[in-house]
């Protein structure tokens, strides 16, 4: 083999084991979902692939309120999240000296812990006679009879929790790679500390924002163990009625349906987001 066709095939051959993995745990078992999706029947009974489309107008229409309150709990969530760890990574990034690697791993310390473990501690965190529902009610922002656990603060709550990290380090990568000496002249021209934030650093982050917002939005969207422990019925998500479908109700297909609908909804979203972002930035995320 001569030496351009192998400079030609090495790409292809990097390559391969990602899109071997690729095929093999998300191309085939999204196959088998749509191949699922179409069937009719029960469990008891049996299930036909009968090209059964009818069902995609259906889940939507039944299962819109869900559907958009997982969106919007995630959003508000995602945006949370960077509220928080914004100035954390900004920290990190140009103020913390010796002691960054000690708050990276203060970032990363909970993934240590099982992320249902996690949740639960909220349950305890908000229950009615803890500490932090007696001091919102004794400085007034919670009515005496007012409660945490079961509402949908609760479950943003521990959903902003459980995907910090997701926010926090895209976010201190990209503002670790600000180079200084652009701040610098920036200030040198003349620039406040403000526009040279909004005018440098803001921009060189924008990959580690979109890195970061989508990270935490996307699996956020389908997160159905907050709604369960930390909120009510009124509270579930779409991730909580496929959950049921599959493992409660056995209608595989509608449970199917929703996944394609879901993933469908997601992949518009991020499509609308990026693009509104620019592509370039998304670029930059991926490198």
């Amino acid at each position: 083999m001569s030496l351009r066709r192998r400079r030609a095939l090495w790409p292809l051959a990097l390559l391969a084991p990602g899109l071997v993995w690729l095929l093999v745990f998300y191309a085939v078992p999204a196959a088998n979902q749509l191949y699922i999706s179409l069937q009719e029947g029960s469990l008891s009974q049996g299930y036909a692939f009968t090209w059964n489309f009818g069902v995609y107008g259906e889940v939507f229409p039944t299962y819109r309120e869900q559907f958009v309150r997982s969106i919007a709990y995630a959003a508000v969530a995602t945006l949370l999240a960077f509220v928080i760890c914004f100035p954390l990574a900004y920290f990190i990034a140009f103020k913390s000296g010796r002691w960054r690697n000690v708050l990276l791993l203060l970032i990363i310390l909970p993934f240590f812990t099982s992320y249902l473990v996690r949740t639960i501690a909220w349950q305890t965190i908000l229950s009615d006679d803890g500490t932090v529902v007696s001091v919102l009610q004794s400085v007034g922002l919670l009515a005496d009879d007012g409660r945490l656990l079961a509402t949908r603060t609760a479950v943003i709550a521990g959903i902003t929790y459980n995907f910090l990290p997701f926010m926090a380090l895209p976010l201190y990568v990209s503002l670790e790679k600000v180079d200084r000496r652009l701040i610098e002249a920036a200030t040198d021209l003349y620039a406040s500390r403000a526009i040279a934030f909004r005018k440098i650093t803001l921009p060189l982050a924008l990959p580690g924002i979109i890195a970061g917002s989508l990270l935490t939005f996307i699996p956020a969207v389908g997160d159905f163990i907050n709604a369960q422990l930390l909120g009510t019925s009124r509270q579930y998500m779409i991730g909580n009625v496929i959950q049921s479908k599959f493992l409660a109700v056995v209608d595989y297909p509608a449970a199917a349906a929703l996944s394609f609908v879901l993933m469908g909804t997601l992949l518009v979203i991020v499509l609308i987001y990026v693009r509104a972002l620019g592509t370039r930035g998304l670029q930059d995320a991926v490198v």
